[in-house]
């Protein structure tokens, strides 16, 4: 449930998310390369229609999220490609809300962001294909995990009644984090092979 739907959170934790996406958002717009623009049009798109297929897992469900691939990719502005994506998730299919697209938004993009730019630079610096793969899986896992635990967090910080529910939606995260982990280093694999440029959030002179 990384989509927190509206008339659950309170609204200390509303306004914070708020403000903290606007300021993420704002960052991803000033370093936005208009060379990496497609690459960000792309890379929503793939997780925009990823994310319409939910798999049930305990009282829950969960879906790709790929934010650390997104973080490898695209640096700061993942926050801006995630914000695209949960705005048109809410409007097309009412997935969570207007109200928590800020808290959603940070949720997702953080911990990508936060994760790829510790492990990033030593993902693009290995020479080694087996801890290039691994360091990029540790990235989509911890990612996913981050994410899990902000959403625990949003719920607990909201209400104490929260609190129950937050402790089980983190480990409905497990299964994905392992299945994250698998495809980011699949994909990090791949475009270090044949396009290592597209592992830069910097866009590299043509």
């Amino acid at each position: 449930m990384a989509h927190i739907p509206d008339g659950i959170l309170s609204a200390p934790v509303l306004v914070g998310g708020g403000v903290i996406a606007a300021a993420g958002v704002v960052l991803a717009l000033r370093r936005l390369d208009d060379r990496l623009i497609p690459r960000a049009a792309i890379l929503s798109a793939v997780v925009f229609a990823g994310s319409l297929i939910a798999v049930p897992v305990g009282p829950s469900s969960v879906h790709v999220l790929l934010s650390g691939l997104l973080g490898i990719m695209l640096g700061i502005s993942t926050f801006a490609a995630v914000l695209v994506v949960l705005l048109l998730q809410v409007l097309l299919f009412g997935f969570g809300g207007f109200t928590t697209l800020g808290v959603n938004t940070v949720n997702i993009a953080l911990p990508g962001v936060v994760f790829a730019a510790l492990l990033g630079p030593m993902i693009r610096r290995s020479a080694r294909p087996l801890v290039r793969a691994l360091l990029a899986g540790a990235v989509g896992a911890l990612s996913v995990l981050g994410t899990g635990a902000l959403v625990a967090l949003s719920l607990a910080l909201s209400s104490s009644e929260y609190t129950v529910v937050a402790s089980v939606l983190i480990a409905t995260y497990l299964p994905l984090a392992f299945g994250e982990a698998l495809v980011t280093a699949a994909i990090v694999t791949f475009l270090a092979r044949v396009q290592p440029s597209a592992l830069s959030p910097v866009a590299t002179p043509s």
